[in-house]
């Protein structure tokens, strides 16, 4: 019996100890679990996004990643440089890094900026676009989604996502979103000096700002190269579907970026059609008859765009009939040319400016030029001005060394004149 109950005892001893033994395994295990879970969300936080943000100058674009990882690590202790978009308000919860690389906002951010939505802009494709002052002084324009946008979240989602990883110094820096208390928002950079559409047909209590053809055909290569940065560049490569003098920005130095890609599209094609998208009197006819929209396209629309630089008339103002006209003579443009520049540029770059713009809106898109011809036919213009300047320039130099040996000889006849009278 003594026998059986020391079995008895052992056994119950063994398997206390071995539940004790199983209880702390667990207990260490959850531990080294949770202890593990934070240090990798930590790690999140402290990286929220790897993708690079850019922003464009005149030449290539900066990387902000580093700035951005380092200004989440450091909330409170070191700010980004006051000249950033990214330093105003950092330590503001709501505002997190997104996917795409872009800040996101949160509405009072916005609300505050814009000083309750007083300082409108203009109106935009699907909403009212107002000027946001940071606390830095940084100026920024927001776009603002009407409520009753039918295609609303999906435009803005679109724009977001491409804009996102699309830099290029022509065409408009997305630079943060906002998506809260049910409003969609979109943050860009500011364009000083507006739309070309402004520009050229002039705004309500606007000045008048007469574009001269030197700064006409700049746009005109500007616009090309941010279209060329689309097709050629970006990949997959992406068409604009609504390219027009109102979607042209132009910067302080009247440079030009295309913006709005509201109506973006990715060139992937899986069989179907959608509706009709676009606007009147920049869509191309063979896209209406066909619903099929593709980057000849675009060059269609960039056509209209080219005119529009040189006659100053909006396609709603019967813009193809004028073109249709002038096509009839090799001079017809001149005809059409804005009034405002005659006699101040050269009739011999309208008209070729004229040619490149006759081929863009050929009723064949197979026979239309890609966009990388026209950038190259557009910059050909303005090499030849510059060789032409450069020969002016040596045959004036030559012309004036020519007097000045002649001038030398009268002094040096005068001379020898006076010595023989003496």
């Amino acid at each position: 019996m003594v026998h059986k109950a020391d079995l008895v005892v052992i056994g119950i001893s063994v398997g206390v100890a071995l539940g004790i033994l199983i209880a702390s395994l667990l207990f260490w295990g959850l531990r080294w679990y949770k202890k593990h879970a934070h240090l990798r969300r930590c790690a999140n936080e402290r990286s929220p996004t790897t993708l690079p943000i850019r922003t464009n100058g005149l030449g290539t674009s900066t990387d902000f990643s580093a700035s951005l990882s380092n200004s989440v690590v450091n909330q409170g202790s070191e700010s980004l440089p006051k000249n950033s978009l990214f330093s105003w308000n950092h330590q503001n919860k709501d505002r997190i890094a997104s996917v795409s690389g872009l800040l996101r906002y949160s509405y009072k951010d916005i609300q505050r900026a814009t000083e309750n939505f007083t300082t409108i802009l203009g109106q935009g494709s699907f909403g009212p676009v107002y000027k946001a002052t940071m606390a830095t002084g940084e100026i920024i324009a927001v776009k603002v989604l009407a409520s009753d946008s039918k295609q609303g979240e999906r435009e803005f989602q679109t724009e977001v996502s491409l804009l996102g990883r699309l830099h290029h110094r022509n065409l408009v820096n997305l630079v943060g979103y906002c998506v809260d208390k049910g409003q969609r928002m979109l943050l860009y950079q500011f364009m000083s000096n507006g739309s070309l559409a402004s520009i050229l047909y002039g705004s309500e209590g606007g000045e008048e700002r007469v574009l001269n053809w030197d700064e006409r055909l700049q746009i005109a290569l500007d616009i090309s190269h941010g279209i060329e940065y689309l097709h050629e560049g970006a990949v997959p490569p992406v068409i604009h579907r609504d390219l027009k003098s109102a979607n042209i920005l132009l910067d302080r130095l009247m440079r030009a970026k295309v913006a709005d890609f509201g109506l973006s599209k990715e060139e992937v094609f899986d069989g179907r059609n959608s509706g009709l998208k676009g606007t009147y009197g920049y869509i191309d006819p063979v896209y209406i008859s066909t619903n099929q929209f593709t980057m000849k396209s675009d060059i269609y629309s960039f056509g209209v765009i080219l005119f529009e630089l040189i006659t100053a008339i909006h396609p709603h103002q019967n813009l193809m009939e004028y073109i249709n006209l002038a096509s009839m003579s090799p001079d017809g443009v001149d005809e059409i040319l804005d009034k405002r520049l005659a006699g101040k540029c050269s009739v011999a770059e309208v008209r070729s400016l004229a040619s490149i713009a006759h081929k863009c809106l050929d009723n064949s898109p197979r026979r239309r030029p890609s966009i990388g011809e026209v950038s190259q036919a557009i910059l050909k213009i303005k090499q030849r001005r510059l060789t032409k300047e450069d020969t002016m320039s040596f045959a004036s130099r030559d012309l004036s060394r020519a007097i000045s040996r002649i001038e030398d000889q009268q002094v040096e006849l005068s001379m020898m004149a006076t010595m023989r009278k003496g």
